[in-house]
């Protein structure tokens, strides 16, 4: 796989330059690139990703055959190219001052390859505005974006990951149906008087006494089905365009995680179920699934839907929610705790090793994990009593700067 992205890189770089230099270029990226790839994984430990260099060498391979494209059909100039370049790499890094960082650098590569004398190769001029970027941003910023947590483990070896994937490329509101066929369990739609955990005593812990709690906050989690839910979404201004772009070509096609952009889309209502997967002889024996599946009531176009789970690690009990992808599955993992009034608090904003949110790729023969953390990503749902009403704020941040919170209304379903 390296050796022919290499090669392909490579005739990319050279093409420029006329047939023999292109077939030169192919032959050494090839070599060049495979080589490069054989010494990083013999020197990778199990547990890690690839070494950086390895990484950096890799995005400036793809970088050039994409670019070589895109000049042949734009013609754009080396400050242009370098300032897409650029600003692609940056927004893959997700962290705002990369974001920022990435047009930059990229702007300042192009003008460099701009003040030569001869015309510069869009492939060159791109895979040297990636490498520089990547270069750059490793040395000023130092934490880890991502870590490998395990490659290949069972499942038991990760209790904080929901191990349930899509099997196809979209996962819908059908998708706990789709589940309790592969499964072998009885299958609920829509079940009546369940809540998203069986019984919030599962979540006792130095932090959180379960008997502390309003018993309408109890009420709402362990019978989430008798509750409506009205949502108002405030987004941050500068995180609207790159979500604007994200649902039109992810979360739509995909079927999940599709959440109301404003106070327009929300008036077309929402729809909340559970279904659930039991694997007793009674409906409501044995509940081993519960997915919480929430959709505009207008189309019954998904929103969100997530596979809720408990379990307990060293005294502490915790929340793990897993969203199917297909393939594998995105969990957040939330810590309960007390709140003031008799609220619940869950959140992944936590010294401890646990909470967190775990990106994780599902072997389809062998069911063993290959689990990425995904760190500067944050959440917390607060869920208590005001004013004598039902309500939630469900808060989430990137490296500390919020980006959006949904207010929720929750109300009683009429009988």
């Amino acid at each position: 796989m390296a050796s022919a992205l290499g090669g392909l890189a490579g005739a990319a770089l050279g093409g420029h330059r006329g047939a023999r230099t292109a077939a030169t270029g192919a032959v050494a990226g090839a070599v060049g690139l495979g080589v490069a790839e054989a010494v990083a994984r013999g020197r990778q430990r199990p547990g890690e990703l690839p070494p950086l260099w390895q990484r950096i060498a890799m995005s400036g391979a793809l970088t050039a055959p994409v670019a070589w494209a895109a000049g042949r059909l734009t013609g754009a100039g080396p400050v242009a190219v370098g300032t897409v370049a650029g600003a692609a790499a940056g927004a893959l890094g997700i962290r705002p001052a990369k974001v920022a960082l990435g047009p930059v650098v990229g702007a300042a590569v192009g003008a460099a390859y701009g003040l030569r004398g001869r015309p510069a190769s869009p492939a060159v001029v791109a895979s040297t505005a990636v490498v520089a970027f990547r270069t750059l941003s490793a040395l000023v910023f130092r934490d880890a974006q991502v870590s490998l947590v395990a490659e290949q483990v069972p499942e038991d070896q990760l209790p904080f990951v929901v191990p349930l994937e899509a099997r196809s490329r979209y996962v819908g509101t059908d998708y706990i149906r789709d589940l309790a066929d592969v499964l072998g369990g009885q299958y609920t739609p829509n079940a009546p008087d369940v809540g998203i955990v069986a019984s919030l005593d599962e979540l006792a812990g130095p932090d959180f006494d379960p008997a502390q709690v309003d018993p309408r906050v109890r009420e709402f989690y362990e019978h989430t089905a008798r509750f409506t839910l009205d949502i108002e979404p405030r987004w941050r201004l500068w995180v609207r365009p790159g979500y604007l772009l994200y649902r039109t070509f992810v979360a739509r096609p995909l079927g999940q995680a599709n959440l109301p952009m404003n106070q327009r889309e929300v008036q077309r209502g929402m729809r909340s179920r559970i279904d659930t997967i039991s694997t007793g002889r009674a409906v409501d024996e044995a509940v081993t699934v519960r997915g919480w599946i929430r959709s505009y009531a207008d189309t019954d176009e998904p929103i969100y839907v997530g596979v809720y789970t408990t379990y307990r690690h060293e005294d502490r009990g915790y929340v793990s929610v897993g969203f199917p992808v297909p393939q594998g599955s995105f969990t957040a993992t939330l810590l309960p705790r007390a709140r003031s009034g008799g609220g619940l608090v869950l959140t992944s904003r936590s010294a401890l090793d646990q909470p967190g949110h775990y990106l994780t790729l599902i072997d389809p023969d062998t069911r063993k994990l290959t689990t990425l953390a995904v760190h500067g990503f944050t959440e917390q749902l607060d869920v208590y009593v005001a004013d004598d009403e039902l309500r939630a704020e469900h808060a989430f941040s990137v490296f500390g700067i919020p980006f959006l919170v949904l207010h929720y209304r929750l109300s009683r379903k009429e009988s």
